[in-house]
């Protein structure tokens, strides 16, 4: 049995100009972080050795990888030569809530096939073929920080080069700045889910034909680098207004990318000691992120008491092999 373990990561500032038909062209840039909430995937000898048993949302048994309908599970284990096994998913946070769900996935499976097969892959290389299992062979309309930041896991400033270069670097931050960071971040549920792919592939079209919506993607772009500076002089409270700024910018690229409950939770935020906030992921649905300092805690909970409040902490190991037991595999 192997168990891989993914983290799942919060955005900062940046978001979008990860899609190729921008950085191709400027190069984009992000600040992000993952968190200790996981996708886990487990891999078992099944009882029949040439079939298949794989358990996500749905059942599928069957008897050829052909057949096997999830595209990333389909496609993975038929470039390994994977067969024979018993394959299960689970989750800390469902599904379309803006935390990279399916990119961590993608990632957890590649770490969960090359432990199986006995071969190696850094932690950058397993985005890197994350990307091209999403992007290239699934088309699916989704940029590379998601892949990057779950892979390589702790809060990193992710570059996208023209030619399709990405560079990890770690932000390494002064332990009580980190640690304010982390514990003036809060997290609340809209108990909206909603699919990235509609959102975003509306978001590459106006990206790609209207000057206006580019020109707002620079400076996003801009507030990613201003994030970084900030935090690494130790100014975490930078934090606040540039997550606000950027949510602003955000709402323009796309419609659908906020809605009116969004907007009231929102701005009852900021009514209630939040220094500014966003939407992570495209878009829609998912998890409100607020910046609130230590003595306004109280007051933002409490007027955001219809909303589910979602613990964390930082992560900073990315995918990783949490259980690995080969005895109990056998592979012919």
């Amino acid at each position: 049995m192997i168990i891989t373990r993914t983290p799942f990561r919060i955005s900062f500032a940046g978001g979008g100009s990860d899609l190729a038909n921008y950085y191709e062209k400027y190069g984009g840039s992000v600040v992000s972080v993952t968190i200790n909430k996981y996708m886990y995937l487990l891999l078992h000898p099944y009882f029949n050795k040439d079939a298949y048993l794989i358990k996500y949302s749905k059942t599928e048994n069957v008897d050829n990888a052909d057949d096997i309908k999830h595209p990333i599970i389909h496609t993975l284990f038929k470039k390994y030569g994977i067969r024979g096994v018993d394959f299960n998913s689970t989750a800390d946070i469902p599904a379309g809530t803006g935390l990279a769900s399916s990119s961590a996935f993608t990632v957890g499976l590649i770490n969960l096939c090359n432990a199986y097969t006995d071969k190696y892959m850094n932690k950058e290389d397993i985005a890197k073929l994350a990307c091209e299992i999403e992007i290239e062979d699934l088309k699916e309309p989704i940029g590379k920080q998601d892949q990057y930041a779950c892979a390589c896991g702790g809060l990193n400033f992710i570059e996208f080069y023209k030619d399709g270069v990405v560079d990890v670097e770690k932000l390494y931050l002064m332990s009580n700045a980190y640690h304010t960071l982390e514990r003036n971040l809060l997290m609340f549920y809209t108990g909206q889910t909603r699919s990235a792919g509609s959102i975003l592939a509306e978001q590459k079209k106006n990206t790609s034909n209207d000057n206006a919506k580019v020109n707002m993607l620079h400076k996003m772009v801009a507030l990613s680098k201003d994030l970084k500076d900030e935090l690494l002089k130790g100014n975490v409270n930078a934090m606040g207004e540039i997550l606000h700024t950027g949510w602003m910018y955000k709402k323009e690229l796309a419609n659908g990318i906020s809605n009116p409950d969004i907007d009231y939770y929102y701005d009852l935020a900021m009514k209630n000691g939040a220094m500014g906030g966003k939407l992570l992921g495209a878009g829609g649905g998912g998890f409100l992120l607020f910046y609130v300092e230590e003595e306004n805690k109280a007051k933002l909970r409490k007027a955001l008491s219809a909303l589910k409040e979602i613990n964390f902490n930082f992560d900073n190991k990315g995918t990783s092999v949490i259980y690995y037991n080969k005895t109990a595999l056998y592979k012919e």
